[in-house]
């Protein structure tokens, strides 16, 4: 144990956010730099409980209370070995997890919870600027040759697991550049690519190959590929948007939020955006349709166009501010405020919207919306809504960004030439990862749905142990139920 007494010395302190009215003028990340005995002073509010529900919130299986004694004692060499054993990307899951391990922390039942996320990140920069983080290229090949298809976190994540046993992996994307969400769904605010970029060039110096521009399913036969490798994973996300097929969906100035949130960070890395191809939101009324964090980049992204006014509205209702005691270790329903939405914005709940509406030139102007109420139905304990009479308005909008989740993975081009098997919700069908093709295995949103990047590294991960004993009959490499570290 750190300090047995640290969390009742310590408050929960996290470094201070740059001016919004400053920070919106670039695309930099918001955080101020924080001294070191700071986190050293966080790390000692844990309690290194008897049964450590943070390692069980934590979808990877993070080893938080030994690496939080580590960074007490300042062994940071230590802290970054425990925390590698089981997450092979903590700068980036320091800078962009909603930390279920906080919520599930057992200091979070009646104070605030250990700043677990903050911990991370700070072990991983410390470990990059010291050099504990090089290159580890394996010292024996396999001879086995191994496709990963997609360069998202779960396609990142089982690639280093797959190389780092010798096989030699290939992977390939079908953008310009590798990264998929961390690359084009995550604004640089949130995740500088100076960070993506310091991983990808270790994990080329380890042997991995990159192809970009390789869409497999398009420029790529599926079934080539497959026949020339050991192995196949399939990591290519859960791509198709939901839509909003309501009057007026056909208007001019209605966008996905990805398309909105790629476009942007290809025009921050300096890539050119034609004319009449630019979604941008400079000196317009943006609604942003949907609560979540992708809403929430929306928002952030159109402070920094200098939108006119930044609108976002949620169809379920508000949650409370203060966390249910009872739902404690789970992950709670409550009031998030994001740094986005600090930088400007106006929130509406149980907002249902009604129809789009154009000027005679089929340009969006507005949006008519209602105001819902949410109710529990007794008998089957779900819940509907039913509209408010007279609450009915027109929200002015030149752009509407809809936020609103993704379905299932693209299932044309490469789905449909393996003839892979789908489940009913049409994410790809598995059996522990494996899918009715022999040699390819899924992981990621393909197989569980849209999810967060630490869901992803997780199961990215898991896939590559099962495809390493797929290959040499046992595997070396840990899953979570098999995450420990000695000392």
């Amino acid at each position: 144990m750190a300090d047995p007494k640290g969390f009742l010395k310590y408050n929960r302190e996290l470094p201070k956010t740059r001016d919004p009215k400053n920070r919106i003028e670039d695309y930099k990340e918001i955080y101020q730099d924080f001294d070191q005995d700071k986190t050293v002073r966080q790390a000692s509010r844990c309690m290194d409980c008897g049964i450590p529900f943070c390692h069980n919130g934590c979808p990877l299986g993070n080893i938080i209370p030994e690496f939080n004694d580590a960074v007490y004692e300042e062994n940071w060499f230590l802290a970054f070995e425990i925390l590698q054993s089981t997450n092979n990307f903590p700068e980036f899951t320091g800078r962009i997890c909603p930390a279920p391990c906080e919520a599930a922390c057992v200091l979070g039942i009646n104070q605030a919870p250990v700043a677990i996320e903050h911990i991370e990140k700070s072990i991983a920069e410390i470990a990059f600027d010291k050099g504990y983080v090089r290159p580890k290229p394996p010292t024996i090949r396999t001879g086995k040759k191994v496709a990963v298809v997609g360069s998202g976190p779960a396609g990142l994540a089982a690639a280093a697991q797959l190389n780092k046993v010798g096989h030699s992996v290939t992977v390939y994307e079908r953008n310009d550049r590798i990264g998929g969400l961390l690359r084009y769904g995550i604004p640089d605010f949130k995740l500088e690519k100076r960070v993506l970029e310091r991983r990808i060039a270790i994990m080329e110096a380890e042997g991995i190959r990159f192809k970009v521009n390789a869409e497999v399913g398009g420029n790529i036969n599926a079934l080539k590929l497959v026949e020339d490798h050991d192995a196949v994973v399939l990591c290519g996300g859960s791509t198709i948007p939901r839509d909003l097929p309501i009057p007026g969906r056909q208007l001019e100035g209605i966008h996905f939020a990805m398309d909105f949130l790629e476009q942007n960070n290809k025009r921050v890395a300096g890539d050119f955006i034609p004319e009449g191809k630019a979604i941008l939101a400079n000196n317009k009324n943006v609604l942003v349709i949907g609560g979540g964090d992708t809403g929430a980049d929306c928002v952030g992204t159109s402070n920094r166009h200098k939108a006119n006014s930044v609108t976002q509205i949620e169809l379920m209702w508000k949650p409370d501010e203060k966390r249910n005691p009872n739902s404690w270790p789970n992950w709670p329903m409550i009031l998030r405020t994001s740094s986005s939405h600090e930088e400007g914005c106006s929130r509406e709940w149980a907002i249902m919207t009604k129809e789009f509406i154009g000027d005679e030139k089929g340009q969006l102007k507005a949006v008519k919306t209602v105001e819902i109420q949410w109710s529990k139905n007794e008998s089957t304990g779900k819940y509907g809504f039913t509209e408010i009479p007279g609450t009915e308005k027109e929200i002015p909008s030149d752009l509407v960004l809809l936020a609103i989740g993704f379905v299932h993975p693209q299932y044309e081009g490469l789905l449909e030439q393996l003839n892979i098997d789908l489940t009913e919700n049409k994410n790809v069908a598995d059996t522990d990862f494996q899918t009715n093709l022999e040699k390819v295995f899924v992981a990621g949103d393909m197989r569980r749905g849209q999810s967060l990047v630490v869901w992803a590294i997780s199961e990215g991960r898991e896939a590559a142990k099962k495809v390493d004993e797929f290959l040499m009959g046992e595997s070396v490499l840990e899953g979570k139920e098999d995450s420990f570290f000695v000392v």
